[in-house]
């Protein structure tokens, strides 16, 4: 019983853990999910986002960031920042007010919720009667104005949010002033918008949906000019000197009114419906700006005509003789227009429309010519086209980024030149240390290279594969195309666009060697593209080679879809990664699996089928090898032949269950209450010793289980393989049925590289007894140290692995951690997981972590995720157990299948289709926004003079210049794994199936008695 017992804890180590692992989540990546409501404050040059959990995050100049969120979980309906103050107001779809305020702590700013507050009408009242529609905060910062679906404007005091019951403006106080035959048609019904008139605080414009608006006088409490409209209204806007404003409609049109000093019934100015005569949709939002020129901006959401493009999603621009209706992709949720703030200035002079859509932010430079958008530093729509897979690169050579962003730069032409609009807030964060590059396949056949080094993921540049295919679309057309006289002057703008023209193209598996420019890509259609950079666009024929994965066997017929067709002739590509070989396997089935060693010059892919070895300089196939098991015909029928599979994996669940079930009978060979003694025995003397984690029994798969052939991972070495004396190159694959092939590999010398084959040959074929799936693999040389990366050494990055030890073998597989000698390959140590609850391992990498005390200590550690979304740090090459963490809900299937690590101790996973979560492992490594907001500053008059950019630089530069050195430090270059991010198929569903009813056997038995209910396939 010895091995059960709990060994002690040293203390030495436990204070190293401390100063080396830490976890936490550090800032969200990309768009939010659900936004649902938009505010700007013109005096803080903030922006803030609400989304329909609750959230709410604002964004000024890159890098400052701040998040919230409110304890319900509701929709947040509006935001409204308070003038002249860092504060803001929320309305929820539950009708409550939550008021927010960024203050400074500990060096920096906090956005902290102050308090909530709840509309309750008198006893008795319907909830309509205090259920809010507008939210006026007023510019004295001392008072909300709550318009409601009564009618009814409530007057809450800031920041306590006590009703002033003597302030409320009432239906029956404005109705007075209303004519009788008016009154006898329309009720004032709810209140639609609530406007301070900008001349004079005193005043607001008031008004109600069925078309009724009034100037009410604050100081006298009584009407002091009515408008009578006659169709629904939607929004207002006043014009900046107060004179005029504007309001829109429910039928397509707009209206603009005068504001005279006398009290005459005001008549309109204009009334106009800009997409006339048919039925048009309803005008939501309107802006009216001055401008120097005397030819004012008038911009304004929908009003498209219903019949023909009822369907769009538009906001039209407006002036002069120029007019575009900016078409986006994905319902708009707000917008606003960036114009001076300056209380001295005349004129508004907009200089940027902001558009918060559904799917992306989208921002127009209104000064330029043509209105182009303007490059986003952050907000990026990462799903764009749906996020396939991803990969990591650390510590990326400068000359590598400058070529890359060199490329990108050239794609980004058509962008506007101006700065970043919403520049508020000082990001006092230190520079990051490393360019850092975050790759994301598509389902779209792209690649998109992010920047991640920061707080902000900017994209630098967006590699297509398309152009090497056959597809339905062509290339060269122009989503923007605008024909001279098409009306409406629809212009499409933005970047989400999720249809894609072919599944097939969909990228799979990412590649990319820092130091050689090489990168592999992989796609859905057994598509291997290998590309190297170039600076220049270029046109040539991409060579094009086959793997029979299945090599001309009997018996086995693919049911799945088609290989991709590839162009004929030269392909002109622009500057950037250009493929200049393309592997095809056969069958084109998804790639599940990819290794490229740019020393060597070799790449190497896997399928459910089999895996392949490809010399990319000498353009030929090395070797194939094929891992199909006689029982794999679920891996010939593809993605698209789901269903029969599922249920006859069903089927062969139960029948595992039920011999699992008769087997274990005859082995105990006892009584049920026997049985039930013994149990109840072996816990009682259990409870009484303090034992070790219970390791979970791994009982041995099948090998008839489906996709035993599927291959995890590809893995390349230089070890010692045959014999103890040389060490020669060697390429091992791990397989979903639990064996590792290892092949020698026999690479020629660089001087006769391009005269002579590269040659491979099977020298090793390990099979678990357990059969769990093989999802890591990782050599160890005689320091126990992970072997360095390709070319690694080259660059003097890296110390020459210790070849004169001997070295070790680590398998990962989903159940257990093994070490092999090499090169006898016998069993030297390992580590079961601990999984009463059914814990496998889903991702693993090797991480450096480094002291957060000294700077002469580091350390290299597997970071494990589980299917429960815990992650594990397990050190080499002993295998303990350090510590855990809860990242992921086990529930979140897809968060798990995109989680990413990357070599010092960091890690990405998708909380939602658009967002990535960063979290941190290290106490020294932590990217996290840190800003600072200032108080905007009030002048003599009360009015605000907001802070210049520059100012803000000079702060930033200040603050740097005060901050501690030594919290950011560049770590020795240490080694990295391969990533090993296997996708989340059918397969981990039905394995997650199997091992959850054959790990407990109460619910073996529950379900042997359904099994009557299932009908024979």
């Amino acid at each position: 019983m010895r091995r059960f017992l709990r060994p002690g804890h040293d203390p030495v180590r436990e204070r190293l853990k401390r100063d080396l692992f830490q976890f936490n989540k550090t800032v969200e990546h990309g768009f939010p999910h659900q936004p649902s409501a938009l505010g700007y404050s013109p005096c803080l040059r903030l922006m803030a986002i609400g989304t329909r959990s609750g959230a709410i995050k604002l964004y000024g100049a890159p890098g400052v960031e701040f998040m919230g969120l409110h304890e319900e979980n509701n929709t947040v309906v509006q935001i409204h920042f308070i003038p002249d103050q860092c504060q803001l107001v929320t309305l929820l779809d539950d009708n409550s007010l939550h008021l927010w305020s960024l203050k400074q702590h500990g060096g920096a700013s906090e956005l902290r919720e102050e308090h909530r507050f709840t509309l309750k009408g008198p006893p008795g009242s319907p909830p309509s009667a205090t259920q809010i529609t507008a939210v006026l905060p007023h510019s004295s910062r001392e008072v909300l104005y709550l318009g409601t679906e009564s009618g009814n404007i409530f007057v809450v005091e800031l920041p306590s949010f006590r009703v002033l019951e003597d302030r409320t403006i009432t239906p029956e106080a404005v109705l007075q002033r209303v004519p009788e035959d008016y009154c006898n048609r329309r009720s004032c019904e709810l209140v639609e918008a609530l406007r301070e008139h900008p001349k004079n605080p005193d005043q607001i414009l008031i008004g109600y949906s069925r078309g009724l608006i009034f100037l009410w006088d604050l100081q006298n409490n009584k009407v002091t000019h009515l408008f009578l409209g006659t169709q629904q209204l939607e929004n207002l806007h006043w014009q900046r000197d107060g004179s005029k404003f504007v309001s829109c409609h429910y039928d397509g049109s707009y209206t603009q009114w005068p504001v005279s000093s006398d009290n005459r019934q005001p008549e309109p100015l204009e009334n106009l419906v800009p997409y006339g005569p048919f039925p048009c949709k309803a005008i939501s939002k309107i802006y009216w700006q001055t401008t120097k020129n005397g030819l004012p901006y008038i911009i304004f959401q929908g009003g498209m005509p219903r019949a023909s493009y009822g369907d769009r999603h538009s906001i039209s621009v407006v002036h002069g003789s120029q007019q575009t209706a900016f078409d986006f992709t994905s319902r708009v949720i707000d917008f606003f227009i960036i114009f001076s703030s300056e209380p001295t200035a005349e004129f508004d002079d907009p200089s940027a429309m902001v558009v918060l859509a559904e799917e992306e932010l989208v921002v127009i430079d209104l000064k330029t010519a043509g209105w182009p958008a303007v490059h986003p530093p952050y907000l990026a729509s990462l799903h764009c086209s749906a996020i396939t897979c991803s990969h990591h690169v650390s510590n990326i050579p400068l000359k590598l980024w400058e070529r890359i962003i060199s490329a990108g730069s050239k794609q980004n032409i058509h962008y506007s030149n101006m700065p970043w609009p919403i520049d508020g807030g000082t990001s006092i964060a230190p520079d990051p240390p490393q360019r850092d590059l975050l790759l994301t396949g598509h389902e779209d056949g792209t690649v998109r290279f992010w920047d991640a080094s920061g707080v902000c993921l900017h994209l630098l540049y967006k590699l297509s594969t398309v152009r090497v295919f056959l597809t339905d679309a062509d290339p060269n057309d122009n989503m923007n195309t605008l024909g001279e006289d098409e009306w409406p002057p629809l212009r499409k703008v933005g970047t989400f666009d999720p249809y894609s023209d072919d599944p097939r193209l969909g990228i799979q598996k990412i590649y990319l060697c820092k130091y050689s420019g090489y990168l592999a890509v992989a796609g859905t259609a057994g598509q291997v593209l290998v590309m190297e950079l170039n600076d220049e666009d270029a046109e040539h024929v991409v060579d094009h080679a086959e793997a029979d994965l299945l090599q001309d066997q009997e018996g086995y017929r693919w049911k799945g879809h088609e290989k991709l067709k590839t162009r004929d002739g030269p392909v002109r590509f622009e500057a950037g990664f250009q493929p200049f070989v393309l592997v095809q396997c056969q069958p084109p089935a998804v790639v599940t699996s990819l290794a490229l060693h740019s020393e060597w010059k070799l790449v190497a892919f896997g399928t459910s089928h089999g895996f392949g070895l490809f010399d990319h300089q000498q353009k030929r196939l090395v070797f194939v090898k094929c891992t199909l098991h006689p029982s794999d015909q679920l891996a010939l029928e593809g993605p698209l032949s789901r269903v029969k599979s599922l249920k006859k994996s069903l089927r062969q669940s139960f029948r595992r269950i039920r011999r699992s079930r008769v087997s274990s009978r005859k082995r105990r060979g006892g009584s049920g209450n026997v049985q039930e003694a013994n149990a109840k025995f072996d816990q009682d003397t259990l409870q009484e010793m303090e034992l070790a984690p219970v390791q979970r029994k791994i009982e041995a798969r099948s090998a008839e289980d489906s996709f035993t052939g599927f291959v995890r991972t590809l893995y390349f070495a230089d070890t010692f393989l045959r014999d103890s004396s040389r060490h020669c190159p060697s390429l091992w694959a791990g397989t979903n049925g639990g064996t590792v092939y290892a092949f020698c590999l026999r690479v020629p010398p660089a001087e006769r590289r391009m005269d002579e084959p590269v040659r491979a040959e099977q020298a090793k074929e390990i099979q678990l007894m357990h059969r769990a799936p093989v999802v890591g693999i990782l050599v160890l040389d005689g320091h126990s140290t992970p072997l360095p990366e390709p070319l690694e050494v080259a660059h003097d990055l890296s110390k020459s692995p210790d070849m004169q030890g001997s070295h070790q073998l680590l398998v990962v597989s989903e159940e257990q951690f093994k070490v092999f000698t090499l090169p006898k390959v016998s069993s030297k140590l390992k580590l079961k997981l601990t999984a009463l609850e059914g814990c496998r391992v889903r991702k693993v990498t090797v991480a450096n972590f480094s002291s957060c005390k000294t700077d002469d200590y580091s350390e290299n550690d597997l970071a494990v995720l589980t299917n429960l979304g815990d992650i594990q740090i397990i050190s080499l090459p002993f295998l303990k157990l350090q510590i855990r963490y809860p990242c992921i809900r086990k529930e979140d299937v897809s968060g798990i299948a995109s989680c990413v690590f990357t070599k010092y101790g960091q890690g990405f996973y998708l909380i939602s289709p658009s967002e990535f979560e960063r979290f941190s492992l290290s106490t020294k490594w932590l990217v996290e926004p840190r800003c600072i907001v200032d108080m905007p500053e009030v002048t003599s008059n009360n009015h605000v003079r907001p802070k210049s950019g520059m100012e803000n630089t000079a702060r930033k530069s200040r603050l740097n210049c005060c901050s501690v050195k030594g919290q950011w430090r560049v770590p020795p270059l240490m080694l990295e794994h391969q990533e090993v991010t296997a996708d989340l198929t059918l397969m981990d569903i039905l394995q997650e199936f199997h091992s959850k009813r054959l790990g407990m056997f109460s619910d073996a038995c529950r379900l042997l008695h359904c099994q009557h209910m299932i009908k024979p396939f």
